[in-house]
């Protein structure tokens, strides 16, 4: 076990934490509310709030096996220390911030278990890598947004089967009212499983620490810490990235807009029951062009889809690097 640290570099180490998401709950709140605010259901304002508390309900919904994953299922808890903590925090947050200045939405998820795995390896070589982990994973990095996709496009030939008898503007009423429903399950899913992620960083810092007792467990008071954080962050907003959300990729009407989030929280409530930490980011993105590919093909912008596929692919290899360097500074001090 690694010697232990003051406690007030301790209780610093988990600020940053919680800093971390906080800037996770503001890059993503896009992800909650983009489609709800370009349908024009709620005014950008209320949508933030709405999406905030579910945020923060979250916990009362969920187990903590995301925050098992990554707490102890992508590097090996036995070399985590408060220098790889802070290497992994470092990258993630780093990252965070040049893409939500650039306007891009990137994968908070992926950026702190890039930063997780550059410290570790910088720390430990390969040898500190839980590849059952990482493998599962890299390969919701392909899956999330593909079921997303799927169930999105599966959900809209439903929904036009069974309102096929209604006008459109009948459809519209109905579905500006479900559509308060469908944001609703999918920012309970954003904060199930991406507020999990931090749990899982302090936990296994407290646990390094010798401070859990009983084995690696989430103590309550981090539950409740993180979600706080994640729902305040979230009623911040990221307005850059709600407009290439909400309005880039394609334009949504309320009933794609339920189909679209109702999609991708399917999506994130199995992946949070199964354990795996999936970017909610990529979950969204795929639900959205599902809807805009049931129109027809041109009506998605692929080019600023191919963007965001071109940060997803970097977000997890430029997080380890920036980890890995902040984790190399630790050791000149």
């Amino acid at each position: 076990m690694e010697p232990h640290i003051a406690f007030p570099l301790l209780i610093a180490l988990i600020g940053v934490a919680l800093a971390f998401d906080f800037l996770n709950g503001l890059h993503d709140a896009a992800n909650s509310i983009a489609t709800i605010v370009s349908t024009r259901v709620l005014k950008p304002q209320y949508a933030v709030a709405w999406a905030a508390f579910f945020n923060f309900i979250a916990f009362l919904f969920f187990g903590l096996h995301v925050a098992e994953t990554v707490g102890k299922g992508i590097v090996d808890a036995s070399i985590i220390d408060p220098p790889v903590i802070f290497g992994a925090l470092m990258g993630a947050i780093a990252w965070n911030l040049i893409t939500w200045a650039l306007g891009i939405p990137s994968s908070s998820s992926h950026a702190l278990i890039g930063g997780l795995l550059g410290a570790g390896t910088a720390k430990a070589g390969l040898s500190a890598v839980v590849w059952t982990g990482v493998f599962k994973t890299s390969a919701a990095i392909v899956l999330s947004p593909a079921v997303g996709l799927l169930l999105a496009l599966l959900l809209v030939l439903i929904v036009s089967w069974i309102f096929r008898r209604f006008t459109p503007q009948g459809a519209d009423r109905v579905f500006r009212k479900l559509q308060l429903v469908s944001a609703s399950l999918y920012s309970l899913g954003h904060g199930g499983n991406d507020a999990q992620k931090t749990m899982g960083i302090i936990a296994v810092l407290l646990y390094s620490q010798g401070m859990l007792e009983g084995g690696f467990h989430v103590p309550f008071w981090v539950v409740i810490s993180c979600q706080a954080a994640m729902g305040l962050g979230t009623l911040l907003g990221g307005w850059k990235i709600v407009h290439t959300m909400g309005s880039k990729i394609t334009r949504l009407t309320p009933a794609q807009g339920f189909c679209a989030e109702t999609g991708g929280a399917i999506t994130l409530f199995m992946a949070t029951h199964l354990g795996v930490p999936v970017s909610t980011t990529h979950t969204i993105t795929g639900s959205i062009v599902g809807v805009g590919a049931s129109r027809r093909l041109s009506a998605v912008r692929w080019n600023v889809a191919s963007n965001i596929v071109v940060a997803w692919v970097i977000t997890l290899p430029a997080a380890a690097l920036i980890g890995a360097g902040f984790y190399e500074l630790t050791r000149l001090f």
